[in-house]
């Protein structure tokens, strides 16, 4: 069962997912730095790049989007090779357009975001938009029924399809009918839940198309729900037990906004009264902290080590102190088999996308491996994000990638350390006085002060003064000047100072 917990602030938003007393996901929204994925702008084209088959879009951020040409609908079909947010009509042929044949500078276009802005990249745009409802995703340059593969069987979908062609008509010269995809909760749904819905969207899309005719470029049409509302839309399912939030104001917001759209959701709704913080009462600030480490513990004694970088993130798998089974084999198995478990909560804990490398212990036997990437197979299954897994690779290394849609965890609540700027590590003390020697000997050649001042940190002033002693005195007889020395509180321990007196 499922239980999920939802903290609010003026300033930020967080849920926690906790299945059987364990913190599966974390969610985390700022009021100034709230997710654009999902929001339609009026854009306008600022650069046409053939060589790359893109474009940059100005919709009124500080960088420019990015539109490529697989995400750019013609004549209600996506190019070939689309990377869209919503499938093409059945049985079309995309023509091979060229991007600088579609779209012109100066042009203003109806864009949606389907990536955020990440590092230093801008949004990812699509032509394509497409609206989330309760039930359904509405298409409007569409005429697409998709149906979920997750629903029941092939009839089940043909039967869910044949009611949404007849739910979905529209009368005759009113307008095209638009396309819909039946999400996997719409798979109990009566006709009268799809109708709600189906009405909810063509006129969410009535008030875009509105608003775009009249808003210049750079224009937010639109904005999706906020992380407290999609807690009902996305989050919750027929497996949730309850969903408690600690504000009066969103528990009456939510429960309004439930009742218009998910009404089976809100008697799961309850408001946390309680003296101890929510996140309290599954120590979730203590996960949220462990979460933004490098090392990860195994309850058996083993641990992974978690690196993420601009382009990729590795996972290392270490045995540690694990010695529990008969034999070396066994441990290595054992670690991990319970490894491939862990990695896979961590991924949706942290929130982990892109390219990810991981380094399972070396396993000498072939079976060992397919049931230790069956194991992460089957944890991985659980993931609401798009994940492809390939076997192990010929140096024993599993590759995998998972849908990068947001930042990750350690993205949204850290930065990067400004004393190692991200290297993770800071030079010696032994170091840094070097380096002051020899700033100071390039000085005394080119300039003839009095004396020489070193600002520098206190442990490394005390090794000039204690070990590195000797050094210092011989280079003041070598240069003829003396060297005085000042200890402060910099803000690295690399950082110095020679001042000429």
């Amino acid at each position: 069962m499922q239980d999920i917990l939802i903290n609010w602030a003026p300033q930020e938003t967080r849920v926690a997912i906790v299945e059987n007393g364990a913190v599966q996901e974390l969610h985390v929204e700022r009021a100034l730095e709230r997710g654009l994925v999902g929001n339609i702008y009026a854009g306008r084209v600022a650069r046409v790049l053939p060589g790359m088959q893109s474009a940059f879009i100005d919709i009124g951020l500080e960088r420019a989007a990015f539109l490529h040409v697989a995400d750019v609908q013609v004549n209600g079909v996506t190019p070939r090779g689309a990377a869209g947010n919503a499938p093409r009509t059945e049985g079309s042929v995309a023509p091979a357009t060229p991007i600088e044949r579609l779209v012109f500078e100066g042009q203003t276009l109806t864009v949606q975001v389907i990536k955020d802005p990440i590092g230093t990249k801008g949004a990812r745009l699509s032509t394509q938009i497409s609206i989330a409802g309760r039930l359904l995703v509405f298409l409007p340059q569409d005429n697409h029924i998709g149906i979920s593969q997750k629903i029941g069987s092939h009839e089940l979908r043909e039967q869910l399809r044949a009611r949404m062609n007849v739910l979905a008509q529209v009368p005759e010269g009113s307008g095209p009918p638009g396309g819909f995809i039946l999400r996997t909760n719409a798979e109990e749904a009566t006709d009268d839940e799809l109708s709600d819905d189906i009405r909810y969207l063509r006129k969410t899309w009535a008030a875009v198309k509105d608003r775009s005719f009249k808003s210049p470029p750079g224009t937010l049409l639109h904005q999706d729900l906020s992380l407290v509302q999609r807690v009902l839309r996305d989050l919750a399912h027929d497996g949730t037990q309850a969903i408690r939030i600690d504000s009066q104001l969103q528990f009456d917001i939510l429960s309004q906004f439930g009742r218009e759209y998910t009404p089976t959701s809100v008697a799961k709704l309850a408001l946390y009264k309680g003296e101890r913080p929510i996140f309290d009462l599954f120590n979730i600030d203590e996960e949220i902290a462990r979460a933004l480490t490098r090392r990860v513990d195994l309850k058996s004694g083993g641990y992974l080590i978690v690196d993420q970088t601009e382009a990729l993130t590795t996972i290392d798998v270490n045995t540690g102190g694990f010695v529990g089974a008969r034999n070396f084999d066994d441990t290595i198995f054992k670690t991990n088999l319970e490894a491939g478990q862990a990695i896979a909560r961590q991924l949706r804990l942290r929130n982990l996308g892109g390219i990810i490398i991981i380094d399972f212990i070396d396993m000498n036997r072939e079976d060992h491996q397919a049931a230790v990437l069956a194991e992460l197979r089957k944890q991985l299954a659980r993931d609401r994000t798009k994940i492809t897994v390939s076997g192990f690779t010929q140096l024993g290394l599993v590759e995998m990638t998972r849908k990068r849609t947001r930042e990750s965890l350690s993205h949204v609540l850290c930065e990067t350390c400004p004393t190692c700027q991200g290297r993770g590590q800071v030079k010696t003390a032994r170091s840094v006085c070097y380096d002051i020697l020899r700033e100071i000997l390039r000085e005394a050649r080119q300039f003839n002060p009095k004396e020489f001042r070193v600002i520098a940190s206190a442990t490394v002033i005390e090794m000039l003064l204690d070990e590195e002693s000797q050094h210092l005195a011989g280079l003041s007889d070598f240069i003829g000047k003396p060297i005085s020395l000042q200890a402060e509180a910099l803000g690295s321990p690399e950082q110095y100072d020679i001042v000429l007196m």
